[in-house]
C-alpha cells in the first residue's frame, strides 16, 4: 500500500500530470484538500472510490483515514492543489507516515505561480532584468514567518517576487514592498483562480495594487507577482539561442 501525494495543479482538470491522473484513476481511496478542488478533477476517481474532503479535518484525523486505508491494503491518492513542494503541509503528513511505517510517494504538479505566469503571458526571468524569483507568503491565520523572511527584506534584491496566500492582507503588504526594493511604479499583476473558468487578472503599478484589488474584489485564491519582468521591453536576447553560441549535444 502507498500514499500518493499528488499535485493536482492550479485548478483546470487537464493541468494535472499524466502520472497524477493515472494514479487518481486507480486508487480506491482519495483524500482531497478542501473546497478549491474542482469537481471535474474529482470525477477522475474510480466510481467505487471512497472520496474524502479533508478540509474540515485536523491532521490527526487525516492520518487516521490514511492508516485505515493502509490497514485495508488500499492505495491512497492524496490530492493537493498546485504542487506539493510549496505550502501544501505535506512535510508534516510525511513525518507522521514515517513514524507509522506507511510508504508514500510525492507526484509533482503544476504550481499556481506557473499558471499565473502563463495567464499573464510573461516569463518570470528575463535576461538583464531579473534572474531570481522569490516565492513567499505572509503570516495571517497560518504559522509565523521565520526571522529574516519579512517582505521588506525579501524585496530588497528587486527581483521577481511571487506572493501566495496573501490577497486578504494587501493593505499591509504594499507598504512593506515599498520599504524594500520596489518603487511605486514597479509593475504588478494579480491572477485570481488561475486556469479556472472564473480566472481574473489585474495589472497595475505597485502604488495602485491595493486599490485595484479591492475594486476587483479579489480576496482569496490569488497569486500576486511584483517585478520589472512584467513590463520588460527592449531586453537583450538570451545566450541560449544566440548565433554565437556553439551548438552540440547537451550534457
Amino acid at each position: 500500500m502507498t500514499v500518493y501525494f499528488i499535485g493536482a495543479g492550479p485548478g483546470a482538470a487537464d493541468l494535472i500530470t499524466v502520472r497524477g491522473q493515472r494514479l487518481l484513476n486507480r486508487c480506491p481511496v482519495c483524500l482531497y484538500a478542501g473546497s478549491i478542488m474542482p469537481e471535474d478533477l474529482l470525477a477522475l476517481c474510480p466510481p467505487e472510490a471512497r472520496v474524502i474532503d479533508t478540509g474540515p479535518l485536523a491532521l490527526d484525523a487525516i492520518i487516521a483515514k490514511i492508516a485505515d486505508a493502509d490497514a485495508a491494503g488500499h492505495d491512497v491518492a492524496r490530492l493537493h492543489s498546485g504542487d506539493p513542494s510549496i505550502y501544501s503541509a505535506v512535510a508534516e503528513q510525511c513525518r507522521r507516515l514515517d513514524t507509522l511505517g506507511i510508504d508514500y510517494e510525492i507526484v509533482p504538479g503544476v504550481p499556481a505561480f506557473a499558471a499565473a505566469a502563463a495567464a499573464l503571458g510573461r516569463e518570470l526571468t528575463v535576461p538583464g532584468v531579473a534572474q531570481t524569483v522569490t516565492l513567499t507568503r505572509v503570516a495571517t491565520l497560518s504559522t509565523a514567518m521565520p526571522p529574516g523572511e519579512d517582505l521588506a527584506t525579501l524585496s530588497a534584491s528587486g527581483g521577481t517576487l511571487v506572493l501566495h496566500l496573501a490577497a486578504a492582507q494587501i493593505d499591509a503588504i504594499v507598504p512593506q514592498l515599498l520599504a524594500g526594493g520596489y518603487r511605486a511604479e514597479t509593475p504588478c499583476a494579480v491572477v485570481a483562480f488561475a486556469s479556472w473558468p472564473q480566472q481574473q487578472i489585474v495589472r497595475c503599478a505597485l502604488a495602485d495594487l491595493a486599490e485595484q484589488m479591492h475594486s476587483a474584489e479579489i480576496t482569496r485564491t490569488a497569486v500576486i507577482v511584483v517585478g520589472e519582468v512584467l513590463a520588460a521591453e527592449g531586453f537583450a536576447d538570451s545566450y541560449l539561442y544566440s548565433a554565437g553560441r556553439a551548438r552540440g549535444e547537451r550534457h
